[in-house]
């Protein structure tokens, strides 16, 4: 059933336009059958990931190319066009030909990752802790003339590329309503009386609603939703990300936000949210899964050698599967012969093959967790 009811209303602003302030959360919601399917589904298959999570022997190698994956997929929506593999070839030491500037992006959205991961140790999710990561997001590139850590204080307003506030298709709340719009926002996210599931999906919409920075507001939205499954201790390591979801539904996914803000349809909205988890919930499992039984058989291989480098080289290619030499040895802390050594073990057991045309300080490549990680969202 669909609630016809707008959740907001529209106020007359000075320069001719209507902005949306959107009511307080949470609506009053339907709970059909199908949606409370769609809860359950999402619920038993993220509580699969957070058990097989909980059992890796090295959850912590395998979060990293997982953020890695969502920065990609996350700065891609925003139309930055750096691939994953660039992005870990460049971590990992190697000269990449592509823009410094979208590498610049994707990395930003890596640091404010980890940064609100390990912040959310001491500090709770918060307004204040939001604009930290839109500080960390945002500075250096393309979008740090739009103030990086601060919220808007003049108008914004979304439509298609070269629009007006006469034109254009969602103008959310003026910045004389905006700090009043996020107090509530940040009270309710605070409230315990939903379903986690539920609630991120209501916090989520209502934070692209209130659009309270001059740009980067879809990436802290979907940081918003990683940290707030590590917040609520549903996840022991972030493993899940929905952007891939919303990267490969792109046309659903504004739909569904549309079908809110336009009819407060929030019955679609959950159900494409909740569905987005049970399907990424899924993905990660058979990745990980896969990538560690990649691991285990690499190290079964050389177990017999007499240095225990190559098997502390297979944990690196756990965390990125490309490897120069001399950034492995500073990683590990050992010599540059050493490492040389036990890269070219590693290269004998076919583990890693050589990539690209550098001479001196060469690239090898783990290809079969790349292409893991690489391959299409499928649903």
């Amino acid at each position: 059933m669909k609630d016809s009811k707008i959740p907001g209303r529209f106020i007359n602003c000075s320069g001719g336009y209507k902005a949306f302030i959107p009511n307080p959360l949470p609506p009053k919601l339907i709970w059909t059958p199908k949606l409370v399917r769609a809860l359950s589904d999402s619920d038993l298959l993220l509580g699969r990931l957070a058990g097989e999570g909980g059992r890796l022997p090295n959850p912590h190698l395998l979060m990293r190319p997982f953020i890695a994956r969502e920065a990609v997929m996350s700065s891609r929506i925003e139309g930055t066009q750096a691939t994953l593999g660039e992005l870990l070839a460049s971590e990992a030491g190697a000269y990449v030909d592509r823009s410094p500037q979208d590498l610049r992006e994707v990395g930003n959205y890596v640091a404010a990752l980890e940064y609100g991961i390990k912040r959310l140790q001491t500090f709770p999710l918060s307004l204040r802790l939001l604009r930290e990561l839109h500080e960390k997001l945002m500075s250096g590139v393309r979008g740090d003339h739009a103030t990086p850590g601060e919220f808007r204080r003049s108008q914004n307003w979304i439509g298609v590329p070269g629009c007006t506030l006469t034109n254009a298709s969602y103008i959310p709340p003026s910045p004389d309503h905006l700090m009043d719009c996020l107090s509530t926002w940040e009270k309710f996210m605070h409230d315990t009386s939903l379903p986690p599931l539920a609630q991120i999906a209501l916090l989520h919409y209502q934070f692209e609603a209130i659009h309270p920075f001059l740009d980067g507001n879809g990436r802290v939205g979907r940081l918003l939703i990683t940290l707030f499954l590590v917040e609520r201790s549903i996840l022991p390591t972030p493993l899940l990300y929905l952007s891939a979801f919303f990267e490969a539904t792109r046309r659903d996914y504004y739909a569904a936000l549309r079908g809110v803000s336009e009819r407060g349809n929030w019955t679609d909205w959950l159900e494409y949210f909740l569905n987005g988890i049970a399907r990424q919930s899924e993905d990660a499992l058979s990745r990980a899964g896969r990538i560690n039984k990649k691991i285990i058989d690499w190290k079964r291989e050389v177990a017999g050698s007499a240095s225990k480098i190559p098997l502390k080289l297979i944990d690196l290619l756990a965390s990125n599967p490309f490897l120069t030499i001399t950034k492995a040895s500073e990683r590990l802390n050992i010599a540059f012969t050493t490492t040389q050594r036990a890269i070219k073990k590693l290269e004998n057991f076919s583990i890693i093959v050589k990539v690209g045309k550098e001479k001196r300080d060469r690239v090898y490549c783990a290809k079969p967790i790349l292409n893991i990680l690489e391959e299409p969202v499928k649903f």
